[in-house]
C-alpha cells in the first residue's frame, strides 16, 4: 500500500490533519489517513492510542466546517504487531468544506489532487458553493415543534452514552434558528413517518396477504421493528440429500440487515417518502426512494464509496453501532448478490433479492432431484430423525429402498435375525407408517412413505 488519490500516512497526530481530512471532504471519492505509517510505507505505530483518538475526534468535530459528524470513522488498527489509527473520511454533500479559523477561502478550502491536498481556486469555492444541497433534513424545519426523545435516549442509555440536555444541538437535531429540523422530526417519539412491509402470495403485486406499518414513532425504533420482522420472515429452509441434510435462510442474513439498514438512513425523506419493504414468493425487495445522490455513479455505489445522503442519522446510527465503517453496506451485500440485484432509477435505489436457490417446491424438482429428495429422507429416517427405530428397523428400511422388491427372507439373510424377527420389525414399521405394501405377496413390493411434513412447499 503506498499513498495516493485516496491514501494518505502521517507518521504522528499532526498540526494540519484537518487540512488533510477537508482535502478529502471535498474530493468525489472521499479517502483515508493512517496515522502511525512514514511516508514510505514504514509502519512506526502509535503510543497513547486511545488519547490520540480521541484528539482526532474532538479536532475534526469542531475545526472544520460545514459539520463533518457523520463523514468519518476514526479507527483503531494493527499493522505488522504495532498499533494505527485510520481515519475513514465520506465524501461530504456539503461542499466546499473549510477549516473554521481560516474560513471558506483559499487558505481554508483543499481538495485532494493526486497525493496532495491543493488549496481550492476561488472559482472552485464559488461553484461548490452554489451546488450546495439547501433541502437537506438538518435544513427543513420540523412541522411540529414539541417533540420529546424519551425512545432515543433510551438506545443511548444502552450503549452506555448518555444524552446531555445540550443533545439536540450536539447531534445536529436544531437548525441556525434553533429550531428542531426534519431529522430531530424522524428520530421523535411521535411523528407521521412510517415504513410498510408487505407481503403477497404470488410474484406480482396483486394478492396482499400481509401489511404491516411500522412507525409513528423514532426511526431509530422503526428500524429495529422492520429487522424484527424481515428476520422472522427469514425462514431456514432444509433440504435433504443423500449426502448431507443443507440448511440455509431463505436471504443471506447479513445481506439483508445491510441492505434493510441503507435502505433506510440513505431513503430522501425530504420528499415524505419512506422506504418500502415488499415480500414477494420468489423474492423481497427494499426500495429506498431519493435515487443516487447528486455526484455519486453506479461504479462509485458498488465500489462502497461512501457519500450519505443523511449524514446526521447516518452518525447517530453508528453511535448506536446499527452501521459499521462508512461505505461498507454495499461491499457486504455485494459478497452474497449480485450487482444485477440493484436496479436505479432517479428516483429511487431498489434491492431485489432472490428466495434461496433450494427453495423449491416438491412439484418444481426435476425427477432426479425428487430421487434425491426422497433418498435423502430415507437417509434422515435411518440417522434417527424420526425418533424409535432400533438398528434392525433402520436396516430394513435402507435395505427395501435399495430394493423395493426384496423378500424377508432376503431381509433376514442380510441384517443376519430370523425371519421371525424380521416379521415384528416390519410390522412395527407399518404401525409407524413408514412402510407399507403394495401389490400381492408374492409379485408386489415394498414402499417407503415419505412423511408428508418433509415433502411440502419448502424444501
Amino acid at each position: 500500500m503506498a499513498e495516493s488519490n485516496r491514501i494518505e500516512f502521517k507518521r504522528q497526530l499532526t498540526d494540519d490533519i484537518e487540512k488533510e481530512v477537508v482535502a478529502f471532504l471535498n474530493y468525489r471519492e472521499g479517502g483515508n489517513i493512517y496515522i502511525g505509517i512514514a511516508d514510505d510505507g514504514t509502519v512506526i505505530g502509535v503510543d497513547n492510542l486511545d488519547a490520540v483518538q480521541l484528539k482526532v475526534k474532538d479536532r475534526l468535530k469542531t475545526n472544520i466546517l460545514p459539520s463533518c459528524l457523520g463523514l468519518f470513522d476514526v479507527i483503531c488498527e494493527e499493522r505488522e504487531g504495532k498499533d494505527i489509527i485510520k481515519i475513514n473520511i465520506a465524501s461530504g454533500p456539503d461542499k466546499p468544506y473549510y477549516l473554521r479559523k481560516r474560513g471558506m477561502s483559499q487558505n481554508g478550502c483543499f481538495l485532494r489532487v493526486g497525493s496532495a491536498a491543493e488549496p481550492m481556486t476561488v472559482r472552485q469555492i464559488e461553484d461548490l458553493f452554489a451546488k450546495r444541497t439547501r433541502q437537506s433534513l438538518s435544513k427543513i424545519v420540523s412541522n411540529r415543534q414539541d417533540l420529546s426523545f424519551e425512545q432515543l435516549k433510551i438506545y443511548y442509555e444502552e450503549k452506555k452514552l448518555k444524552l446531555t440536555e445540550k443533545f439536540a444541538n450536539n447531534l445536529e437535531l436544531l437548525t441556525k434558528e434553533g429550531e428542531y429540523n426534519y431529522v430531530a422530526y424522524l428520530l421523535a417519539d411521535e411523528n407521521g413517518n412510517s415504513i410498510k412491509v408487505a407481503k403477497y402470495s404470488g410474484t406480482d403485486r396483486i394478492n396482499l396477504i400481509e401489511s404491516n406499518e411500522y412507525g409513528y414513532c423514532s426511526l431509530i425504533k422503526a428500524t429495529k421493528l422492520v429487522l424484527d420482522k424481515l428476520e422472522l420472515e427469514n425462514l431456514t429452509i432444509t433440504k435433504i440429500t443423500s449426502k448431507e441434510r443443507i440448511e440455509t435462510r431463505l436471504w443471506n442474513p447479513i445481506a439483508l440487515r445491510e441492505a434493510t439498514i441503507n435502505g433506510i438512513i440513505h431513503n430522501d425523506y425530504s420528499r415524505e417518502v419512506p422506504p418500502k419493504f415488499e415480500i414477494f414468493s420468489d423474492r423481497l425487495e427494499i426500495t429506498s426512494y431519493g435515487g443516487l445522490f447528486e455526484g455519486m455513479s453506479q461504479e462509485d455505489f458498488f465500489e462502497g464509496l461512501s457519500l450519505p445522503r443523511n449524514k446526521e442519522l447516518m452518525r447517530i446510527y453508528k453511535d448506536l453501532d446499527m452501521v459499521e465503517q462508512l461505505g461498507s453496506g454495499v461491499p457486504r451485500i455485494l459478497q452474497t448478490y449480485d450487482k444485477n440485484c440493484f436496479k436505479f432509477s432517479e428516483n429511487y435505489v431498489r434491492m431485489i433479492f432472490p428466495r434461496s436457490v433450494i427453495d423449491r417446491s416438491y412439484s418444481e424438482l426435476t425427477k432426479e432431484d425428487q430421487t434425491l429428495h426422497d433418498e435423502g429422507l430415507v437417509v434422515g429416517l435411518v440417522e434417527g430423525l424420526v425418533e424409535g427405530l432400533v438398528d434392525s428397523q433402520k436396516k430394513i428400511v435402507k435395505l427395501i429402498f435399495e430394493n423395493p422388491k426384496i423378500s424377508k427372507k432376503e431381509m433376514a439373510e442380510s441384517i443376519g435375525i430370523s425371519t421371525t424377527a424380521i416379521d415384528k420389525n416390519i410390522s412395527a414399521l407399518r404401525k409407524k407408517n413408514i412402510i407399507q405394501r403394495v401389490g400381492s405377496d408374492k409379485l408386489g413390493s415394498w414402499q417407503i412413505i415419505i412423511p408428508k411434513e418433509e415433502k411440502s412447499d419448502d424444501i
